[in-house]
């Protein structure tokens, strides 16, 4: 494998990931690169991993804080999570190791918004970054760094990590050069300036990460390929959701409350949104742009297609088939993608700014508009918030997607009331299901209840759903936002009871 390392005077610093790993000390905050499975050090985790392993052995304690950009993979949540060395986790995961330690009580975890997490770290709030690890294309001539397939936080890890160590990883396409666009102008309040940008398409930064070299530790070279996970084949409850969503934008722009071309779109990770992405291939949408955090297979096929003009995100979250093209194709692709550190894909104010059309998932909705897209009921963790809250609070349309049921029907999406609130009913606009869909927008509580309820519902809940709201509007303390407290749980504690929400 020919070196990827240019500049001369840091080849010395090459080698094994074992070595490198040998830096990290027990009780270290560790800011490592990674988003949705894209972009993350795959040798040095492992190679942290067997250490951790042979310090407990040993009868010593090895525990580090670990931060991401988002999720990762295996090879890094899962080797890291699976030898208990992990003291605390933020601010999202998808990893099943990791989340059953979570839930177990034994991983402290930090759910954060997205946006967020950088200018905490930069502030100084979550104490002392002591390492970065970081995946990289290539290092140029004079130092600075190719970013991945993704770029999440790594910025904010090299400038406040007090050392880094570097994976080069010759998988990664040479042709990933000029896609990303690095913004380096952030400040602490009060010298926060606006940032510059006014479409999905404006490049603001540089296309490279800079480090001040002194830095770097350990520079360790791989060829190993990002984890992707293939998406579900479309279904009819995926088809009919995506079906219901463009229906509304087409009727969004025969109201004037759209332009032609829409506005910029984001989509949330997982195969209801990769649906929704599919489905605007038949639509009589053209020109498209994307401000998101993630570019999904579906958003790729719309560029093959000539509707998708800009996608603007922070990473990839593609199928194996698709990476490959991705890979294979980058010099075509960087025309059209744009990826950026997530302090500004998710950055409130621009998604406010360019009018964002935000499509997330969610785990359950209730009657008045509710949304909890992070626990199963009530208290254990699935993955976290992620940037859905960046996006719904800020965005000009609101929507969550889900199927109205799951686990085959024993649990309703839709209940009387959430049992972890994420999204307040003040930040959804609008809920999709394969039933149908409710428009929230200017409706009063009791309005939005009998909507929901119409338009979301499952068949099989919902005459429950009207028998509560019925009892509801006649036992509470009032007739704005109806609620039977002792029955409003109810639903969910008839699920852990008896594993399923529908009366015996």
């Amino acid at each position: 494998m020919a070196s990827r390392v240019g500049k001369a005077s840091l080849r010395n610093k090459i080698m094994s990931a074992h070595e490198a790993a040998a830096f990290i000390e027990d009780g270290f905050n560790v800011g490592m690169s990674g988003f949705t499975g894209a972009g993350y050090p795959k040798a040095v985790p492992v190679a942290l991993a067997a250490r951790i392993r042979e310090e407990h052995a040993a009868g010593r304690p090895f525990r580090i804080g670990l931060w991401t950009g988002a999720s990762t993979a295996p090879e890094l949540d899962g080797a890291l999570a699976e030898t208990g060395g992990v003291g605390s986790r933020l601010p999202y995961q998808s990893d099943p190791i990791t989340r059953s330690k979570i839930n177990e009580g034994t991983i402290d975890y930090n759910d954060i918004h997205l946006s967020h997490l950088g200018p905490l770290v930069r502030e100084g709030f979550l104490g002392n970054l002591d390492v970065a690890v970081i995946e990289v294309t290539a290092v140029t001539d004079d130092g600075r760094l190719i970013p991945s397939s993704s770029i999440g936080n790594n910025k904010v890890w090299l400038d406040e990590a007090d050392k880094v160590i570097l994976e080069v990883n010759s998988w990664q396409s040479l042709d990933l050069e000029g896609m990303h666009d690095v913004y380096e102008k952030f400040a602490l309040p009060p010298h926060r300036m606006p940032v510059q940008m006014t479409r999905p398409g404006d490049r603001i930064g540089q296309p490279y990460l800079s480090v001040d070299n002194d830095k770097i530790i350990a520079i360790v070279e791989t060829d190993q390929q990002d984890r992707n996970t293939p998406f579900k084949p479309l279904d009819e409850t995926s088809k009919a959701i995506a079906g219901h969503f463009i229906e509304f934008l087409e009727h969004e722009l025969k109201r004037g409350r759209l332009p032609k071309e829409l506005l910029p779109l984001q989509s949330g990770v997982g195969n209801i949104a990769n649906a929704v992405l599919a489905g605007l291939l038949d639509s009589p949408f053209e020109n498209l742009t994307s401000y998101t955090e993630v570019i999904q297979d579906g958003m790729v096929d719309l560029i093959d297609a000539g509707k998708l003009a800009t996608a603007s995100a922070t990473a990839f979250s593609l199928s194996p088939d698709a990476a490959e093209r991705m890979n294979q194709e980058a010099k075509r692709y960087r025309r059209n993608i744009i990826l950026r550190p997530q302090e500004i894909s998710n950055h409130p104010e621009l998604i406010r700014r360019l009018g964002v059309i935000a499509c997330n998932g969610l785990i359950e909705a209730d009657i008045y508009g509710n949304v909890n897209s992070t626990h199963i009921m009530g208290s254990r963790m699935q993955n976290g918030i992620g940037g859905s809250g960046d996006f719904a609070r800020n965005a000009y349309i609101s929507c969550f997607v889900t199927p109205s049921t799951a686990k085959g029907g024993a649990i309703s999406s839709i209940v009387p009331f959430v049992s972890h609130v994420d999204h307040t009913e003040h930040d959804t606009h609008v809920i999709v299901t394969e039933q149908g869909l409710a428009d929230m927008r200017g409706l009063a509580p009791r309005k939005r209840a009998k909507l929901i309820v119409e338009k979301c519902a499952h068949p099989s809940y919902k005459p429950m759903l009207e028998e509560y709201t019925d009892r509801a509007a006649k036992v509470a303390n009032g007739s704005h936002t109806p609620h039977d407290l002792a029955q409003a749980h109810e639903w969910h504690r008839r699920f852990l009871a008896e594993g399923t929400m529908v009366p015996s």
